[in-house]
């Protein structure tokens, strides 16, 4: 490597170390001086990525940034105890490295002396537990459980007892179930990424509240621009609890999609889309189902234009079909700038990641078609199918480790590992017990708040550009970075949330920022997690019936 590229590299890596904003003044990397070979430490003139004398000029050495968008999963529920496991006979074990650092989990005394009661310890869900139901993760219950700040409300507020029917087993535990956790005998994939990568123990959900929210914040941090014109009440009346002044605090579905609720809206103003498209830079949203199970038809002389249907189902682990599409889960079908209404597919595969009949938004099938193909998109979001998301109801620790583990061995075959970002992350914690409040940097006086007082959520008076009910940041999540570029066995405690993974790829690809409000004016970095001076070319593929692993070369 020239003494020039090894310069370019270092000088990046210190500054986005000390922060973003320092790292801003950087001259960017080309794509032929930032894209190791995996088989070596050094970064070589040449390319192995099929795209690099395409590919625009980022800030660091990521050409590719693949988003892993999961669901409903607080901090502790997934790692509390990380990195202790029980490693009981017949699960899969998990011992640490040594050297592994400890996180900001469920100490000794939150286990024994919890605020939530005598009655409401933590305790142990097994392997053989992993379907369990779901919780209440409403923006104000939330909020409420929280307790100013407390963390002793849980099981009044966000807990709902699982039917022993649906759930045997689970029923005995009542409203404790919400005080649930796993460790890495069931979440072994995700605790040996942790290992082999970099986490986070100070992740947050920019508000408090269910899924459409986190998919919202994911791409624009801005959940405060209901677009009225475009919203439509069902015959529930649910429209009503969703939408607060000109924001989202529930789940109603996009107005831009065939195959949504009978409540739905729009917003208005910008997404990372948007920004990705003005730079004319490749990027996708990938989901599981997306594709119609009954196409569009457009209108024509003897009958009216026919709506797509979206049916199509998949076979969790244990067999029960699922229906693979939610319409919440899709935050670009919100903004008329970036939906794809019908469902159409790409023209062609050329077309994956471009603009064209899809306008960006995709089966997860297709992003195999561009990776396989050595067309990897820029910025691609994925999303599994409802029966692989993890959402406890529908889907389990292990239906998602099985996507994770078949969807990151497959990317680390890829000619472009060497310049690809994973971000594991999820969109809420679903109400599962998590001990850590995070700092309220955006308050909110309104109807649906309820944290510090009835209808408030701080004083309102600091809120982003004025708009109420987006209180936040919301509860812990988990958050891990994969990479070659990943420090090893690292854990981060830089307070970030949603809008930070917005806030990275604005800054990898100087596409300027949302701003208007938005959470990425303020949203932290997530360069500590990432050592751009060093790539670790070791490969970690793991067995997706075990987590466990499978092959390190």
């Amino acid at each position: 490597m020239s003494n020039t590229a090894r310069k370019r590299i270092s000088r990046n890596a210190l500054a986005l170390t000390l922060s973003v904003q320092v790292a801003l003044a950087i001259m960017p990397f080309t794509a032929s001086a930032a894209s190791p070979n995996p088989q070596s430490n050094d970064a070589p003139e040449a390319s192995s990525d099929p795209q690099s004398k395409a590919a625009p000029e980022t800030m660091t050495p990521i050409n590719h940034v693949v988003v892993i968008f999961q669901e409903n999963e607080s901090f502790d529920h997934y790692f509390g105890t990380y990195p202790h496991a029980t490693n009981p006979p017949g699960e899969p074990p998990f011992n640490a490295r040594p050297g592994t650092p400890e996180v900001n989990g469920l100490s000794r005394k939150l286990l024994t002396a919890n605020p939530n009661g005598s009655a409401n310890l933590p305790f142990r869900l097994d392997r053989s537990q992993n379907y369990t139901c779901d919780m209440n993760h409403g923006y104000t219950a939330e909020q409420q459980a929280f307790d100013t700040g407390l963390m002793d409300m849980f099981p009044r507020f966000t807990a709902s007892a699982c039917s022993g029917l649906v759930f045997p087993g689970l029923a005995s535990y009542g409203t404790r179930i919400v005080m649930g956790y796993y460790d890495g005998n069931t979440l072994t994939a995700l605790w040996n990424y942790a290992q082999r990568f970099a986490m986070s123990d100070a992740f947050h959900g920019t508000n408090f509240g269910p899924s459409t929210l986190g998919a919202i914040n994911l791409v624009s941090g801005m959940t405060g621009k209901v677009d009225r014109a475009h919203t439509v009440q069902g015959p529930g009346g649910g429209l009503a609890r969703d939408v607060v002044g000109d924001s989202l605090v529930g789940d109603p579905g996009p107005y831009y999609d065939d195959c949504t609720y009978p409540d739905r809206t729009a917003l208005l103003g910008k997404n990372v889309g948007d920004l990705l498209n003005a730079k004319r830079i490749s990027w996708g949203w990938f989901q599981g189902g997306f594709t119609p199970s009954t196409p569009y038809a457009e209108k024509t002389d003897a009958s009216p234009a026919t709506p797509a249907k979206c049916q199509t189902t998949t076979a969790r682990i244990d067999g029960k079909a699922i229906l693979a599409y939610a319409p919440h889960h899709e935050p670009f079908q919100y903004y008329k700038s970036t939906a794809n209404p019908h469902h159409l597919p790409p023209a062609s595969d050329n077309e994956i990641g471009h603009d064209g009949s899809a306008n960006h938004q995709y089966d997860l099938t297709d992003f195999w078609k561009a990776a396989d193909t050595g067309a990897l998109p820029a910025v691609s979001f994925l999303k599994a199918s409802a029966a692989q998301d993890g959402h406890p109801g529908n889907s389990s620790p292990l239906d998602e480790q099985s996507f994770l583990i078949a969807t990151i061995n497959r990317l680390e075959a890829l000619p472009e590992w060497g310049s690809t970002l994973v971000i594991i992350a999820w969109d809420d914690s679903d109400g599962w017990y998590d001990h850590v409040a995070g700092p309220i940097v955006n308050s909110s006086k309104s109807a649906a708040d309820a944290l510090t007082a009835e209808h408030q959520c701080g004083t309102g008076a600091d809120s982003l550009a004025g708009i109420q009910a987006r209180c936040g940041y919301g509860p812990r999540l988990p958050l891990l970075i994969i990479s070659g570029y990943s420090k090893e066995n690292f854990v981060d405690s830089t307070v970030t949330d949603q809008s930070s993974i917005t806030r990275f790829i604005e800054y990898n690809w100087d596409l300027g920022a949302i701003g208007e409000g938005s959470f990425d004016a303020i949203a932290g970095p997530l360069t500590n997690m990432l050592d751009f001076a060093h790539f670790h070319p070791t490969l970690l593929l793991l067995d997706p019936k075990t987590g466990a692993l499978k092959v390190r070369q």
